[in-house]
């Protein structure tokens, strides 16, 4: 079977301009597949074979594939004769139109021929799909589907826990946090019976659930944690973000150059009405959801630009009403280039507002977790407005509670990220806190700032 299965995929059609790269994991087979692999693998240059030792199951041998694919694309295909390698191309049309991000071949949309599978069979796959959908807020019609097809950076950034059938609702819920952009194409499908070979059971449906349970409540989104987790938990605070919005808006003018802009957790609730909002990002990862986010939200434009290099803010165009600077100075290595180079894409009387963490007490395993160099004291972030071309407008501390938190799990626990779970509750209850933030006797977690470009400051441009 494995040999009639090559042949196929080895001949399948391809859009034009497309070479082929075919990554085979042999995961520690025992019945003659090992021998026939060395064979095909020698006769035909674009075979790529792996060898496990232990068989740990289709996730691990993906995992595998992944880890050495090369092309601009990764198609997950079985070794059994089930799917139809001859529907590449319908496959891989949403994905060169640069719609897709990745594409799901559903067997449940009408298609000229499909194998009438068991009652049984069918119900638990469509049930697994039902809550996987419930879970991750999609509409997709087949999560189990063995072909899923995706661009290979994004799908290499993607960590894959899972060893056995797992795999599929785990990469289902992560390209859904990760908000991907998912197609569905029907394809055609020549299902087994157990008795015709097929090994998934009962067991497995039981375990993916767990899976899907699982990657609902952990962000485990990203092979670099780099501090990503935690911005994507964000999306799940929108009280908090509501709040930070409120002190944020009133020193906002009509044109925005938000720097490092992550996923958009902020531009989303600042952006409005504003004639032009910029959200600039160097990480290529960021810069793809962002694009994905605003794609047809025609104030928003999106820059890759490097808060630390002065040169590339001839490219946000401007001069800007506002340059906003949110968790950006307590990642780079001089906090005063990037407040200069704000100072030269501003208008004259522009305002530069910095939200940054509070106090180097504050400093613990979280900051290290998150990448961050250090916590700035109101001295600190006043002499850095004075010193690089601003007069400081105000400047108000925030979020009094999340520093008792912040302390509780960076400093005491040394823990390394604050669960979903507690970022709910505090979430839940931000509308007390906010009203009660000035009341508490210790400092805040976050300082703002506005300051005002002052007539003398040096322009970069």
């Amino acid at each position: 079977m494995v040999e009639r299965s090559l042949a196929q995929v080895l001949n399948a059609p391809l859009p034009e301009n497309l070479e082929r790269e075919l990554i085979i994991v042999d995961d520690c087979s025992t019945d003659g597949t090992s021998e026939i692999l060395d064979r095909l693998a020698a006769a035909e240059p674009s075979i790529r074979l792996f060898r496990k030792k232990v068989n740990e199951g289709k996730g691990a041998a993906v995992r595998t594939a992944i880890r050495e694919a090369q092309g601009d694309f990764c198609l997950v295909q079985d070794a059994d004769l089930e799917y139809d390698p001859s529907e590449y191309p319908t496959l891989l049309r949403p994905l060169l139109s640069g719609h897709a991000d990745a594409v799901f071949g559903s067997r449940y949309l009408v298609r000229e021929q499909t194998r009438i599978l068991p009652f049984w069979h069918s119900m638990i796959n469509k049930t697994l799909t039902l809550l996987s959908n419930m879970f991750c807020n999609l509409n997709l019609t087949d999560m189990e589907t063995c072909y899923k097809v995706f661009r290979t950076d994004l799908l290499k950034s993607i960590p894959i826990r899972s060893n056995r059938f797992g795999f599929e609702p785990e990469i289902t819920m992560k390209c859904a946090k990760r908000k991907l952009r998912i197609y569905e194409v029907p394809i055609s499908y020549h299902g087994r019976t157990y008795e015709e070979g097929k090994k998934i059971g009962w067991k497995d449906g039981v375990k993916a659930l767990g899976v899907i349970f699982r990657f609902w409540l952990i962000d485990d989104l990203y092979t670099e944690p780099y501090g990503r987790a935690f911005l994507n938990n964000l999306t799940g605070t929108p009280q908090y973000l509501n709040w930070l919005a409120r002190v944020l808006r009133p020193g906002l003018g009509d044109t925005v150059l938000e720097l490092g802009a992550g996923i958009g957790n902020v531009a989303g609730n600042l952006m409005g009405r504003r004639l032009q909002y910029v959200v600039a990002e160097k990480d290529p990862l960021y810069l793809h959801s962002l694009r994905n986010r605003f794609l047809r939200t025609p104030n928003v434009s999106v820059l890759h630009l490097d808060p630390e290099c002065p040169d590339d803010y001839e490219l946000a165009g401007g001069p800007f009403d506002t340059v906003l600077c949110v968790n950006v100075l307590e990642y780079v290595a001089d906090p005063a280039v990037v407040m200069r180079a704000a100072a030269g894409v501003l208008k004259p009387g522009g305002s530069l507002i910095v939200l940054a963490p509070q106090s180097q007490a504050l400093f613990g395993t979280l900051d290290r977790a998150l990448g961050h160099r250090r916590r700035f004291s109101k001295t600190q972030l006043r002499t850095l407005f004075e010193q690089n071309g601003f007069s400081l407008q105000r400047m108000e501390q925030m979020n009094k509670i999340g520093a008792a938190g912040w302390w509780l799990f960076g400093s005491l626990l040394r823990r390394k990220r604050i669960s979903k779970v507690m970022l709910k509750i505090f979430d839940k209850t931000v509308w007390f806190w906010r009203h009660f933030d000035g009341l508490l006797p210790w400092t805040g977690l976050t300082l703002v700032a506005v300051g005002v470009k002052r007539s003398d400051s040096v322009s970069v441009r």
